[in-house]
Formats: structure tokens, C-alpha cells, sequence
């Protein structure tokens, strides 16, 4: 024999208990979206060493993930950033300052680790460029602002030609004109 609440269903039941099903499908929606953001969580390192830890978390915040590009060793989950942040941890317990692992990450992959990579012919671009852009994209405004300025104006019309199309207006378009 089959209980009643085999009978209603997890559904009926619920409503029959006063759980409205609008809030158990916002529920469900939440669910849904929740769970899958769980795969994206960064490893934390655990056994890090309390003296060091402020000191390897700024670090790793300045240092770009060579996989992503646009995070850093901190944000990433790739799995050369966890090498590299596990390289960073292991250098600074060896006693190295944050200039030698900074030069040891250069020296393996160039300025491209480098959040603010130094200033220098080669990298030039990397820090005039958007000045640049911006000078050039106002100089383009400005030229759109003067040439409109200075395009002829359409004349106003006159009392005569006003009327005039006040009358063609007027017409009856199924009047021929003969």
C-alpha cells in the first residue's frame, strides 16, 4: 500500500505543507547557479608560515599568470600558476627577498610577468601608448566638434516658401495637378 505522500508527489507534498513551489523553483535556480561557481575556486595554500604570509599574498598579487594573462598568480587557478605560486612560496622560505624572486621570474618568462613591467625603450609603448590613444581620440573629437561648427547652416524658410508648404500639405493628394 502506497502512502499518501507517494501519491501527491515531492511537489504535492511540499505544497500541502505550506512550501509554496515559486520559492522552490527560485531555489532551485540558485542551486543551479551556485554550484557550478564552486569548480572555480582558487587552491588556498594552508601550510603557509604566518611570518611570510602577507608578504607572499602581495607578491603573488603583483606577478601575472602566464596562462591567463589577464589574472594574477593570486586569481588564477591554472595549473602553472599554482606551480609558480608554489615556487614563490618555496623561495621566500628559503630565505629570498621579493627583488631575488622577482628577477628569477623575469629571467625564466620576461616582463610579461610583471604586472607593471619598468620602464624602458623596449617598453615605452606599454606606457605612452594609451596617453597617445587618449590625445589622439580627443584630437578626433575636437576636429568633429570644428568641422561641424563650420558646415553651412541650411537656410530658414521664408514667409512665402512656408506657405507653401503649408498648402501642399493641405491638398488632397487624389487632386491631379492638370
Amino acid at each position: 500500500m502506497k502512502s499518501i505522500d507517494h501519491e501527491l508527489g515531492v511537489l504535492g507534498v511540499l505544497a500541502a505543507r505550506g512550501i509554496d513551489q515559486s520559492f522552490l523553483k527560485k531555489l532551485l535556480l540558485a542551486i543551479c547557479l551556485i554550484v557550478p561557481l564552486a569548480g572555480h575556486a582558487v587552491p588556498v595554500e594552508t601550510d603557509i608560515d604566518p611570518k611570510i604570509e602577507p608578504r607572499y599574498r602581495a607578491l603573488i598579487a603583483e606577478l601575472r599568470c602566464l596562462v591567463c594573462q589577464n589574472q594574477s598568480l593570486a586569481d588564477s587557478d591554472a595549473e602553472l600558476a599554482q606551480d609558480l605560486r608554489r615556487e614563490v612560496l618555496e623561495m621566500m622560505e628559503a630565505g629570498k627577498s621579493d627583488q631575488e624572486i622577482v628577477d628569477f621570474l623575469v629571467n625564466r618568462y620576461g616582463d610579461f610577468v610583471l604586472y607593471r613591467p619598468p620602464v624602458r625603450p623596449e617598453t615605452a609603448v606599454l606606457w605612452v601608448g594609451p596617453f597617445l590613444l587618449l590625445v589622439a581620440v580627443a584630437g578626433g573629437v575636437l576636429f568633429m566638434i570644428r568641422r561641424r561648427a563650420a558646415a553651412p547652416q541650411t537656410p530658414a524658410l521664408t514667409e512665402e516658401d512656408r506657405k507653401k508648404v503649408q498648402e501642399l500639405l493641405r491638398r488632397d493628394p487624389t487632386e491631379s495637378d492638370s
